[in-house]
């Protein structure tokens, strides 16, 4: 799917943008299932949906309302979505996922729809993935499926380059997991950053050690991504999945070792999120109403 130039940058970078991933016919069913999300958001004042765990699968940010509509996370839409389970499972996004976990097979670990809607408030600290979904090793690939076109102004992912080289870093604060690093470590570490952006049907492929986050969308062009998480095929999960489904651990390539690789790492485990997402811990709300 990638060619072998694009592994070794993905390697060397910790990240990897590939256009054209998605044809328009594929990106336009996710849009039109994810409109009819945002139609629905408007009834709504507060998360609302239910998944296997019992939290809610909608969440919605603070500046959310029926005429100024702020839905930013559906959780797990590949259960309730025909278009989000094909992609997840049989596009050529988990093919090429595969391709940069490098394993004997990849898995699903996870996926959700991550939105910012036209001049809302949604933003996201930097962080690393890895501190909330540990595993026996850390092969794991974070797609990030451009469902609108990303711009460099609405609100795009911003990384650090190499950072995947480095240390893990606390997401704690005392005895709080925040879900992101300290003010030192984003003052000493996350200064030079990398805008990834692209029109709709693009994947950003990210490290799951790679520093990353995100400012909100101050514009009048939505900004929605697919975003999902695949593991090594022999990477077994250490802490609970932060968004279990149905579909956890399914097999989208390669075959079933029977194996468990281990590398060394060492980190405190995360908490799983009380509310609707991992939001409410950035924002220190994780209150099981929030």
């Amino acid at each position: 799917m990638i060619e072998q130039w694009q592994i070794d940058k993905y390697h060397e970078q910790g990240y990897l943008i590939v256009e054209n991933v998605l044809s328009s016919e594929q990106i336009s069913a996710l849009q039109k299932d994810f409109d009819s999300w945002v139609e629905q958001s408007r009834n709504h004042q507060q998360p609302w949906g239910e998944t296997i765990d019992g939290r809610s699968r909608f969440d919605i940010e603070s500046d959310h309302s029926s005429s100024h509509p702020s839905l930013r996370r559906v959780a797990s839409p590949t259960e309730i979505s025909q278009a989000f389970k094909n992609t997840a499972l049989e596009s050529a996004v988990a093919q090429i996922a595969s391709q940069l976990v490098g394993s004997s097979g990849a898995r699903l670990h996870h996926s959700k729809v991550n939105s910012k809607l036209p001049n809302t408030a949604t933003q996201v600290k930097w962080h690393q993935d890895f501190l909330f979904t540990p595993h026996s090793n850390d092969d794991l690939v974070t797609s990030l499926l451009m469902i609108s076109d990303v711009t460099k102004e609405n609100g795009p992912l911003q990384v650090i380059p190499g950072s995947h080289k480095g240390p893990l870093y606390s997401h704690w604060q005392g005895d709080h997991f925040t879900g992101y690093v300290s003010e030192q470590v984003e003052q000493e570490n996350c200064q030079q950053s990398v805008s990834c952006f692209g029109p709709a049907g693009s994947v950003c492929f990210m490290h799951t050690r790679l520093l990353h986050a995100s400012a909100p969308n101050h514009t009048d062009a939505p900004r929605t991504l697919f975003i999902s998480v695949y593991a090594a095929e022999d990477a077994l999960p250490l802490a609970e999945n932060p968004l279990p489904s149905v579909h956890e651990r399914t097999l989208v390539s390669g075959i079933e070792s029977g194996e468990i690789r281990i590398t060394a790492n060492q980190l405190r485990l995360p908490q799983k999120p009380k509310g609707a997402s991992f939001f409410v811990q950035q924002a220190e709300k994780n209150q099981a109403s929030a």
